[in-house]
């Protein structure tokens, strides 16, 4: 989904039409784990969408997850040419099998909570 002035409207639509109990949502920190401008806009974006609705959204660290695609979209065959269509889904599957992994392995949810402004 493209960001813009829609974006907040189209995920709750989706949202509401597939009525997740949760959100995750990739951070994408440096290599050294910090926020840099990329993660910036996405902690944005986030606290907009966590402002909108009820559904907890979890941020959890995507570093490497573009990279790790790639592999996989290489190993099953695909070219680089091939991959820029799907590479951004193939990622996303990569954070939440990463989120899901770090949930069974610690036995607690990934990531970090964010609330919406005034949620206690």
């Amino acid at each position: 989904m493209k960001a813009g002035e829609s974006e907040v409207a189209d995920l709750l639509a989706v949202l509401a039409e597939l009525e997740p109990l949760e959100v995750v949502v990739g951070l994408p920190t440096t290599l050294a784990g910090k926020d840099g401008p990329a993660a910036e806009k996405v902690r944005e974006r986030a606290r907009r969408l966590a402002d909108a609705t009820p559904i907890p959204l979890r941020m959890v660290d995507e570093r490497l997850s573009t990279v790790e695609a790639s592999r996989r979209l290489r190993e099953g065959g695909r070219r680089a040419k091939e991959q820029r269509s799907v590479i951004d889904a193939a990622a996303a599957a990569a954070i939440l099998e990463h989120a899901l992994s770090i949930e069974r392995s610690r036995g607690e949810p990934p990531g970090a909570l964010l609330l919406p402004h005034g949620a206690a």
